[in-house]
C-alpha cells in the first residue's frame, strides 16, 4: 500500500521502534507543513493510506475530491480538522483511537512546567543572564496559591495532582459531571464560573474544543481575574474568545500568560501579540511531542493501519462507510 506521513517535522517517526508495524509498504514522510489544496493533491494523489499527526493538517472537501485512491485516514484523538461526512460520502474510512482512558502525560508535564516558568520568570529570566543583566525581577511560588483546573478530565486531573504535591489549593471548574469527580478525588470546585475565575492565581484550561467550547472564556471572565494572576492554555486557542487574552493582559487582568496553542499553527507570524509581551510564556505547540508519546501515537495509527488491511478496521469515527468502503478494496 501507499502510505503518507504529513507535517513530520523533524523526521522523527522512522526512528520509532514501532514504525516496523508498516515494513513491507512504500512509505512516504514530508517534514515541511502545507496547507495549499493544490500541492496537497499533487503529493497525495496516489496515497491509498494517509497518517495525519493530529491537526497539523486540514483535510477538507476540497482536497479529499481530489484524492481518488485514498481509501484510509488513520490518526489519534480528536478529527475537527477532518471532513467526516465528506469521507463517508467518498468511502473514504476514518480511524482515529480517542484514547479517553489513557492521559497525556506530557501534554499534564509541559501544562505544569510553563505554570512554574511564568511564575518564576524563568525565559525573563535567562534573557536577562544572556544580556549581562543579572536578575530582571521577582518571581512567585506555587506553595499556597489557588490552582484552578477548568475541565477535570484526564490530563487536568494530572495537573491537578502535581498542584497539590507542590502545596498549591486546587479549586476546579467544568460540568457538573467534572465537578463531581473532582469532589470523589477530593479537590474543591467553585461555585460559580465567576467565583472560579476571580480567585485563582493560577488557572489552567484542559477542554476539548466542540462548538459548544468554542469562546467558552470569554473577555468578562478574564476581567475578573487578578491583577498578579496566570492563565495557562495547553489545551486549544479556541476555548478563548478571540482576541480576549491578548487585551486582557494589556489591560492587565490577568498579568501573566503561558500558552503552547495558537488560532493559526504553525505560527511564524513574529509580530504576533502574544510573542511580544513581556508576561507571557509562549512554546509551539509542545504538549504532546516527546518521543514516548510518539511511540504510544504512532503505535496505535499503525495498528489502524493493519486492522484495516487485516478487513478488521478499529477505531472508525465513521462506521457508517464500513461497507462501501469494503467495496472499493
Amino acid at each position: 500500500m501507499k502510505i503518507s506521513i504529513l507535517d513530520d517535522y523533524f523526521e522523527t517517526v522512522r526512528s520509532l521502534s514501532c514504525f516496523k508495524q508498516v515494513d513491507g509498504h512504500e512509505v512516504e514522510i514530508w517534514h515541511d507543513h502545507v496547507q495549499d489544496v493544490d500541492a496537497l493533491a499533487e503529493r497525495l494523489k496516489d496515497t491509498e493510506i494517509l497518517v495525519l499527526i493530529r491537526e497539523r493538517t486540514q483535510i477538507r472537501t476540497a482536497l479529499l475530491e481530489r484524492l481518488p485512491k485514498l481509501k484510509l485516514i488513520s490518526q489519534r484523538s480528536v478529527d475537527p480538522h477532518i471532513d467526516v461526512d465528506c469521507c463517508s460520502r467518498l468511502g473514504i474510512i476514518v480511524s482515529s483511537y480517542q484514547h479517553t482512558d489513557t492521559p497525556c502525560a506530557p501534554a499534564a508535564e509541559l501544562t505544569f512546567a510553563l505554570a512554574l516558568s511564568a511564575m518564576r520568570q524563568i525565559p525573563q529570566q535567562m534573557q536577562s543572564l544572556k544580556a549581562g543583566n543579572w536578575q530582571m525581577g521577582v518571581g512567585s511560588t506555587m506553595r499556597y496559591k489557588i490552582f484552578g483546573i477548568y475541565g477535570y478530565g484526564q490530563i487536568g486531573a494530572m495537573v491537578a495532582g502535581y498542584a497539590k504535591a507542590f502545596g498549591a489549593e486546587v479549586l476546579v471548574w467544568g460540568s457538573e459531571a467534572s465537578r463531581l469527580k473532582a469532589k470523589a478525588d477530593g479537590y474543591a470546585s467553585a461555585s460559580s464560573v465567576e467565583q472560579f475565575f476571580s480567585v485563582c492565581d493560577v488557572l489552567s484550561l484542559h477542554l476539548r474544543l466542540y462548538p459548544a467550547t468554542r469562546g467558552i472564556v470569554k473577555a468578562e471572565h478574564l476581567a475578573l481575574m487578578k491583577p498578579s494572576a496566570l492563565i495557562v492554555n495547553t489545551s486549544r486557542a479556541g476555548l478563548i474568545e478571540s482576541g480576549a487574552l491578548e487585551q486582557a493582559l494589556a489591560a492587565g487582568r490577568p498579568g501573566n500568560a503561558a500558552v503552547d496553542v495558537f488560532d493559526s499553527e504553525p505560527l511564524r507570524d513574529t509580530s504576533h501579540a502574544l510573542l511580544n509581551l513581556p508576561q507571557v510564556v509562549c512554546t509551539p505547540h509542545i504538549g504532546y511531542s516527546t518521543f514516548d508519546q510518539y511511540e504510544i501515537q504512532f503505535g496505535d495509527v499503525f495498528d489502524q493501519i493493519n486492522a484495516y488491511l487485516a478487513g478488521q478496521p478499529s477505531h472508525v469515527v465513521n462506521p457508517a462507510v464500513l461497507q462501501s468502503a469494503a467495496l472499493r478494496r
